[in-house]
């Protein structure tokens, strides 16, 4: 079955055993099958695999992975070296440079933010070639909302991020009065200007931790 490799094997092992989980097994060992689909069958739990329970300072949702080729590799918004940022990230890129004064990275790839904290995870974690949504209410969301309440349980504080409709639905979730929730709009050329741009969402996020006494996230990537 699944492994992971950290503390989220015991505690998802139930989790992998329900019948909606079976279902959902059998459905994608259809898709691959049959279809294309993103992303590779080894990166559809890369967010757990990066950024252990224990670990998680932050949580940046996303909808569900990138359709086009070469591009998802199982962290939400985030891309393959070689492979060019697209719009969203490129203006989550943007909006650090405003806050934090970072440098603009020259790749898409957001491997260091999940191993030093961030878990990068889409809402649906499968996706067909050129069909986005399409993996949509097969059983992941009850699988990625389980993550949610998992974390939701934990002592040690953690800042949900939450933009756009889709993660901003999970806040209901998110009741343990130790962690923060930021809510705006999805960073995508549609609505960034409608409150993303501005938002202050990394600043916040490491006040928070830093008030908590955890260590701060480096937002910034090596090129």
């Amino acid at each position: 079955m699944v492994n992971i490799g950290n503390e989220w094997d015991a505690l998802l092992a139930d989790e992998f055993k329900k019948d909606y989980y079976l279902q959902l097994r059998q459905f994608l060992i259809s898709e691959y099958n049959s279809r294309t689909i993103y992303p590779p069958m080894n990166d559809i739990f890369n967010a757990l695999r990066y950024t252990s329970y224990g670990d998680v300072k932050a949580v940046i949702l996303g909808q569900d992975p990138y359709h086009g080729a070469g591009q998802a590799h199982g962290l939400c918004f985030s891309v393959k070296r070689g492979t060019p940022p697209p719009p969203s990230l490129q203006n989550i890129y943007k909006e650090i440079n405003t806050e934090l004064g970072l440098p603009i990275p020259n790749h898409g790839e957001l491997t260091e933010w999940a191993k030093s904290g961030v878990l990068l995870m889409n809402t649906v974690l499968t996706v067909r070639e050129g069909q986005a949504n399409s993996h949509r209410g097969q059983g992941w969301e009850i699988f990625t909302d389980k993550v949610i309440e998992l974390l939701n349980k934990r002592e040690q504080p953690i800042v949900f991020l939450l933009w756009g409709g889709n993660a901003r639905s999970k806040a209901r979730l998110i009741t343990n009065p130790k962690h923060l929730i930021l809510q705006c709009a999805h960073p995508s050329p549609l609505s960034a200007y409608n409150g993303f741009f501005g938002c202050g969402h990394f600043i916040k996020a490491n006040e928070f931790l830093k008030s908590q006494g955890i260590e701060p996230i480096n937002w910034g990537l090596s090129n």
